[in-house]
């Protein structure tokens, strides 16, 4: 997410000063092809890269240069999750980077509790499904992978989950009635939250705008950026950002928010599940 923005301002002032992709190339020794890859967030930096672009374009003072230069430097570092790397497919290892850099996440889940509102417990049962052949200590680090991605609700006010889940998710016991009901309290406590927004959508409702299943959507603090739509399966995942399909999963979220339950009738429903 940090070479995506980089890119993204490295672009802005390319363009501003009119210069094209080939001279841009030619100022780094690379090709025009290595200058588009760079502007889309897709390879990482080399500084003296940076450097000799923002004189380009142009950009000499110091003070100017310097929080470009050290988001090259942050965007090339390893991310907190590196050390699960061994555990992480390419396609999951992206969501990862964006969800830790977005302001607004909103989610829709038909099957599980959203993975940033799971207890170890359920968090344990539900990895399982897919990983029930891993050793013990392998399950271990995948849920200590999931609890740490959680930390974030409760350290960075700049985050906001909102999230909208079907009856079925509450209803379907997952490591036993001990398990859901401590799930269930957990959810009753972080909707205590302010940065947290829960609503459940009742079987009574019928028939829904997100017929497709599970997806979310993320937004980010700088304007720059795009909000991106995820939508993961069984062994891959898919990725949108193009305004055209990103506006309508947005109007598709708002129609569910409309047709859920309101978040206090939805604490009510939580209270008597318990």
């Amino acid at each position: 997410m940090l070479r995506i923005l980089l890119g993204t301002q490295l672009r802005n002032l390319r363009t501003a000063k009119g210069i094209s992709r080939e001279d841009a190339g030619y100022a780094i020794r690379a090709s025009h092809a290595k200058i588009s890859r760079l502007e889309l967030g897709q390879v990482s930096f080399k500084q003296r890269d940076v450097a000799d672009l923002l004189t380009l374009y142009g950009v000499t003072d110091e003070a100017e240069r310097a929080p470009l230069l050290e988001l090259a430097k942050q965007a090339n570092a390893p991310g907190w999750w590196h050390k699960y790397a061994d555990l992480l497919p390419s396609w999951f290892e992206v969501y990862i980077g964006l969800e830790g850099a977005a302001s607004i996440i909103r989610t829709y889940e038909n099957q599980f509790v959203p993975g940033l509102l799971q207890v170890p417990a359920y968090a344990r049962a539900v990895i399982m499904l897919a990983h029930d052949q891993d050793d013990q200590e392998g399950i271990d680090r995948r849920v200590s992978l999931r609890t740490a991605r959680q930390r974030r609700l409760d350290t960075d006010p700049r985050l906001t989950l909102w999230a909208v889940i079907d009856e079925a998710v509450l209803r379907r016991t997952l490591g036993g009635p001990e398990v859901m009901r401590a799930q269930v309290e957990h959810l009753l406590e972080v909707t205590a939250q302010t940065n947290v927004t829960l609503q459940v959508m009742p079987f009574d409702r019928g028939g829904h705008a997100a017929a497709g299943g599970p997806f979310s959507i993320l937004r980010f603090p700088e304007r720059e950026l795009p909000d991106v739509v995820y939508m993961e399966q069984l062994t891959s995942a898919l990725y949108l950002d193009k305004p055209p399909e990103t506006e309508h999963y947005v109007k598709v979220m708002d129609r569910l928010s409309v047709q859920a339950d309101s978040p206090s009738a939805t604490r009510r429903f939580l209270e008597s599940l318990r």
